[in-house]
């Protein structure tokens, strides 16, 4: 193992408010592409609508309060590893690791395909399957050099794509204010509801909220931007997904509902405005997943960068270019991306719902663990509750984890097991390449104590080692080693 030296970090412009919000928006939503399916599988209008409104409550703001926390208490690119680490270990945390990584990773070999889908939908490009394939390929290399450029680029980039993907939805409202009926908003066939369907599609819309913590260690002064970004862009992406939802749902007949599925709100705009606004809703879903790719893929590659940088996996992950980017962190996650490419909408949707749910109920338990265990830990923000209403207010979103695992398929359910035998098998050849020499991997050195404050809690040694974005050796873990 060598010292943490041994990897230079170039100085690079750091994320502020305004595109670690928009960050975190394409984390999580990217807009209300994709919620159409909410109406269908919810037999009308009613439930969707209800689910937008309350699980933002129950489940987005939990989570997101989570993070403001948590990343405040440390500011370092492992984000939720670090924080599982604290509580539980490293053992734990590589497997929190790498399940949150396979999510993220199926998650992105969405987009591209997307991105094509609606092109296509708009009459715009219309490609045989072997062609379509090859631009695939050629769209996630585009989109990954744009990741390698730099982390400052993709923040205003997603700033800019936040702008033009809701700024339809502005003039799909206002047309749609005359034609609106609220009492379709009570519309509901319950002959028609879809419960599988309906709780993956508010799911997946709804979560992703910790993503952005594996940036935290690029942004400018995390402990005060990273509150104030994720309370931002709670607000931006409720209102990106209820506005569109009211709008459409209330100016069309509730007789549509079966019609809701992806991409019906560009036929929503056609019905509403015309073909203009068709056109216009279907190049801002297009552009829409180029900022989902770009926003997940920073979040999965910085993720990896963290592990390096905790000694958790090769320390060939925490090289960055010259633009600040980890390299061999954003070719992994690419790669990933191309081969699972190939995997179906709904396929994707479910796996990656029963993936991340797995490693929410670890970082759930860790926030839980760490407030009870170090409730002296400095957290620039805190959460306002005490200990046991923070636990409490774990309690809804662990619920609805649950209630979407035991709506899983068979296959959904086996496949995650794989990934989850398959992310013990690669811990255990990761610490033999350890203890063999087989590969680098850096030796965490702790930054002074002043970085962090001092330490309360007598028997934190984990906890202070992971705050500084490092993980102590096992054996010192082993001795119960003192934060001095």
């Amino acid at each position: 193992m060598t010292g943490a030296a041994a990897v230079v970090d170039p100085p690079a412009p750091r994320l502020t408010v305004l595109p670690l919000i928009a960050l975190i928006f394409y984390d999580v939503s990217g807009g209300p592409f994709g919620i159409e399916d909410s109406v269908r599988a919810g037999g009308g209008a009613l439930l969707p609508i209800l689910g937008f409104l309350i699980l933002p409550v129950l489940w987005s703001l939990p989570e997101a309060l989570v993070t403001a926390e948590l990343a405040s208490a440390f500011p370092t690119n492992a984000g939720y590893v670090a924080w599982v680490s604290a509580a539980f270990g490293p053992d734990a945390a590589f497997l929190v690791g790498f399940s949150k990584w396979a999510s993220g990773t199926l998650d992105n070999a969405l987009y591209p395909v997307l991105f094509l889908d609606y092109l296509r939908s708009g009459g715009v490009l219309a490609l045989p399957p072997p062609v379509r394939s090859l631009a695939v390929l050629a769209l996630t290399a585009t989109l990954t050099y744009l990741n390698y450029r730099g982390l400052h680029v993709v923040g205003l980039s997603a700033l800019a794509l936040t702008a033009f993907s809701l700024s339809p939805f502005l003039a799909l409202t206002v047309l749609a204010a005359p034609q609106i009926r609220p009492s379709r908003w009570l519309a509901i066939d319950a002959r028609a509801v879809d419960l599988r369907g309906y709780f993956n599609s508010m799911f997946w819309n709804l979560n992703f909220w910790d993503k952005a913590s594996t940036l935290a260690g690029e942004v400018e002064e995390p402990r005060k931007t990273f509150p104030k970004a994720v309370f931002g862009a709670v607000g931006l992406v409720v209102g990106a997904y209820l506005i569109p939802l009211l709008a459409g749902t209330g100016a069309l007949p509730s007789e549509t509902a079966a019609e809701w599925t992806d991409g019906f709100f560009s036929e929503v705009g056609q019905r509403i405005g015309g073909p203009w606004l068709r056109v216009w809703i279907q190049a801002a879903a297009a552009m829409s997943n180029m900022g989902l790719f770009e926003a997940e893929m920073s979040s999965d590659s910085f993720q990896l960068l963290g592990m390096a940088e905790m000694g958790m996996i090769p320390a060939i992950f925490a090289r960055r270019s010259k633009y600040g980017t980890p390299t061999f962190s954003i070719l992994c996650s690419a790669t990933g991306v191309v081969i699972l490419s190939f995997m179906s909408f709904q396929e994707i949707i479910e796996f990656l719902n029963f993936l991340y749910g797995l490693g929410m109920l670890a970082v759930f338990a860790a926030f839980v663990k760490l407030r009870f265990k170090n409730p002296d830990l400095t957290r620039p923000y805190r959460i306002p509750i005490g200990t046991v209403g923070a636990a409490v207010m774990c309690a809804p979103p662990v619920v609805l984890i649950t209630t979407v695992m035991c709506l899983a398929s068979a296959t959904t359910i086996i496949i995650n097991a794989v990934v989850i035998v398959a992310g013990v098998a690669l811990y255990y050849v990761v610490e033999q390449a350890k203890r063999h020499a087989w590969a680098e991997f850096l030796a965490p050195v702790p930054p002074a104590e002043s970085s962090y404050g001092p330490t309360t809690a007598p028997g934190a040694a984990d906890l202070e080692d992971v705050r500084a974005g490092l993980l102590a050796d096992e054996s010192a873990d082993e001795e119960g080693s003192k934060v001095e």
